[in-house]
């Protein structure tokens, strides 16, 4: 649903107020992304000139949306809960029960619907050598490091219903603490309700419910600094997008493929591989200079 362009602004903060911090910081410092991947698949990615999103199933995340999920649910049974009724109901009665009851019947496709591509921050002193972390946890025997510019992921457009998001590395005492302090804010906000009405105030708390879940990892891994690029057909399709089955790693499996081809008439600009891509880094193996 449309928010009005003239609301957008309050609109994030206040219902995405970490999402819309760590965009400012980002591009406060000039910040790009790193997509750590092999030379083969790099490759692939740039004679294809298109990027898969994998479902987190056939993924190491699956376990991730698990933990977000546990958090979420635990948060909803506290007094944050209790809090987001009180905010949500005096505005439009009735309102949690049926966007608690959504998130719940939505929950099983969390796992099984959900498509990411990840990413790294990555600022200038990672032009260098990048981050021997992510060699190690996805380069493989020939690494590369496909550095974004930083704006494309920034785009306000719905075209490719996917969607960029910052990770939290929280715990359930952590996420607590976020919505709480999220849905204080909200209340402080009514009129912002009251503005863009109870089915646009539904779609955004079902959101906050479902990125947390979905972009929520546990505190050990905060060194990724990772974002995410998220999309759920069964929930938003975009005909921009396709839907192919590939092998991967000899499973065979649905993906999503986000084509490098810019669509200005949607928003969509800097997509372009000699746009989107800003350098390759070549990581430590033993063939570095074959790859370059």
């Amino acid at each position: 649903m449309t928010i009005a362009p003239e609301l957008l602004p309050i609109y994030k903060k206040v219902f995405f107020p970490y999402a819309n911090e760590a965009v400012e910081r980002m591009q406060a410092q000039g910040g790009r992304f790193a997509y750590y991947t092999t030379a083969a698949t790099a490759m692939l990615i740039l004679k294809s000139r298109a990027m898969w999103m994998r479902g987190t199933m056939v993924m190491n995340d699956s376990s991730e949306i698990e933990h977000g999920l546990s958090c979420v649910l635990s948060a909803l049974k506290s007094d944050v809960g209790s809090q987001l009724e009180k905010v949500l109901d005096k505005q439009y009665p009735g309102l949690t029960k049926e966007v608690v009851d959504s998130f719940v019947a939505w929950a099983p496709g969390f796992s099984s619907d959900t498509f990411i591509l990840c990413l790294s921050e990555h600022f200038s002193p990672d032009d260098a050598y990048g981050r021997l972390s992510m060699w190690r946890a996805y380069g493989g025997e020939a690494g590369v490091a496909l550095v974004i510019n930083g704006n494309v992921m920034f785009r306000e457009s719905d075209a490719l219903a996917a969607y960029s998001m910052p990770v939290a590395y929280l715990d359930e005492r952590g996420l607590r603490k976020k919505l709480t302090e999220l849905v204080s804010g909200i209340g402080m906000n009514v009129d912002l309700l009251k503005a863009i009405g109870r089915q646009a105030t539904c779609n955004a708390i079902f959101n906050i419910l479902r990125f947390a879940t979905v972009c929520t990892k546990h505190p050990a891994f905060e060194e990724e600094r990772e974002w995410r690029v998220v999309a759920s057909p069964a929930l938003q399709r975009s005909p921009l997008v396709p839907v192919t089955v590939e092998a991967v790693g000899g499973i065979p499996q649905r993906v999503l493929k986000i084509e490098l081809k810019d669509h200005p008439d949607q928003g969509l600009i800097g997509l372009e591989p000699d746009k989107l891509v800003d350098r390759v880094l070549i990581g430590p193996c033993e063939h570095a200079d074959a790859i370059g």
